[in-house]
Parts: structure tokens; C-alpha cells; sequence
């Protein structure tokens, strides 16, 4: 007996999708999500299936971002202008062997509204405890984004902030921010370590706040490739991780 037409059509997919109803019965067939998770450029296919992921800003934009690690501790990173997401992820997949969450976010241009968001997002994933790290204007985006999370986030790094950049302030910020707050920058990028020098000077409530200007002129995550600095990071992030 010939083939129908319906079961032709379901042959001739099966190979590209999975169809469900092909085999009969009254209900449609619909084609399952053939979208490959975001790689961004630099994830391994497992990596981007098992962690890319999506949130919304708290302006309700759509972020992009990867989310690996177990625990209810979890380091949010913002990444620099001058990079995306990849940038963070050799120090991202350190993170994760010691025993943290990580939300990588790859910036849509929001900044603050995407570290709120970051935080709520996190919390929903049953994150009790969150820290925050940003390099250059990813810096500034979580300095100012720590002032703005209700309830406070439980420690903040930054690593060769601006005091401004487009619209963030964390000049205007710093100054409510009662979390400790760890501050690095490299003595031969001497605008950044100036800035770094003025944000650390304003912060005036923090539980700790903590000042490191380290030779070189590396900025923000470059940083992080000498083994000491980024030691300090680690167990300032320890101190406080709950």
C-alpha cells in the first residue's frame, strides 16, 4: 500500500526534528526548538548547552548570559567595553571548581539595570548569598548596581572602575554602599588607578573597604592573569562569601 502524504512528510523530517503526532491519532505535529544554545563565541557546545541562559534587566530587556557552578553562593561578573562574556569565563570556570555559582552576563548596554536584574535572577535560582565583580565600566555598573539591590548584596569587587561612564555614577553611589567593597587597579593605567584612588576615598560607610593598587599597567581582567591579584580577589570573595 502506498505511502500517505502525512507519513512521507513525517520520513522526510525526522532526520532535522522530532515531530510529535506523526504516527497518527487527531493532534497536529509541532516541531521541537531547533535553536542552538548561545555559544557567544567561546563556549564548547556542552558548555552552552548546559549553561547559557536568559533573564530580564529590571527594565525588563532580555540579557544573555552563562550560568554554571552549585552552591547558594554565587559571583556575578560584568565584563569591560572593550570585551564580552568570553572574557570572563577562564576565571568564571576557576570559580566554579572552588565551589561557587556564576552568572556571567554578557551586557546588552544596560549595565545597572542587568546587575539588579542579575541578583533577582540569581535569588530565584535559590542563591543565599551574591557577589558581585566587574572590571573597567563593568565596575562601575556593579558598584552602582549594589547600591540600588534591596536586599544588599553581600560584597562587591572592582577592578579599574571609572568613576562615570555614559550614564552610571558610582561617584554618587559609593558613598551609600555599607558592603564590603574590594578595590584594584594597576599603578601604570594611572587613570583608572586615580579613579579606582577617588571611588575607594568616597566610600565612606562600607563594612570593609579595601584599597589595592598593584604594580603594572594591566586593566581590569588582565589584571586577574598575574597569580597574586588574583589571589587577593579569591579570598576577599571567600571572606564574604556566607
Amino acid at each position: 500500500m502506498p505511502l500517505t502524504l502525512r507519513v512521507r512528510l513525517c520520513a522526510a523530517s525526522a532526520a532535522v526534528l522530532l515531530l510529535a503526532g506523526c504516527g497518527g491519532g487527531d493532534g497536529g505535529g509541532q516541531a521541537a526548538d531547533a535553536t542552538p544554545p548561545e555559544d557567544f563565541g567561546c563556549l564548547t557546545a556542552a558548555q552552552a548547552k548546559a549553561g547559557s541562559v536568559g533573564y530580564d534587566d529590571s527594565g525588563a530587556n532580555p540579557v544573555d548570559a552563562w550560568f554554571g557552578g552549585k552552591g547558594d553562593t554565587a559571583v556575578l561578573l560584568m565584563h569591560q567595553a572593550d570585551g564580552d562574556m568570553c572574557q570572563w569565563m577562564p576565571q568564571a570556570d576557576l570559580l566554579v571548581k572552588d565551589g561557587y555559582r556564576v552568572l556571567v552576563v554578557d551586557s546588552n548596554g544596560s549595565e545597572v539595570p542587568e546587575v539588579v536584574g542579575g541578583v533577582a535572577f540569581l535569588r530565584a535560582k535559590g542563591v543565599r548569598h551574591v557577589l558581585l565583580m566587574g572590571a573597567s565600566k563593568g565596575g562601575t555598573a556593579v558598584l552602582e548596581g549594589a547600591a540600588s539591590v534591596d536586599p544588599p548584596v553581600d560584597a562587591v569587587v572592582s577592578l579599574s572602575a571609572p568613576e562615570t561612564y555614559g550614564t552610571m555614577d558610582a561617584s554618587s553611589a559609593v558613598p551609600r554602599l555599607t558592603v564590603p567593597v574590594l578595590y584594584m587597579a594597576a599603578a601604570g593605567d594611572t587613570a583608572f588607578a586615580e579613579s579606582t584612588e577617588a571611588l575607594s576615598k568616597a566610600t565612606k560607610k562600607a563594612a570593609e573597604n579595601r584599597l589595592e593598587i598593584v604594580g603594572g599597567p594591566q586593566h581590569g581582567v588582565s589584571m586577574l592573569g598575574y597569580d597574586p591579584n588574583w589571589a587577593t580577589v579569591t579570598a576577599f570573595l571567600k571572606k564574604y562569601a556566607g
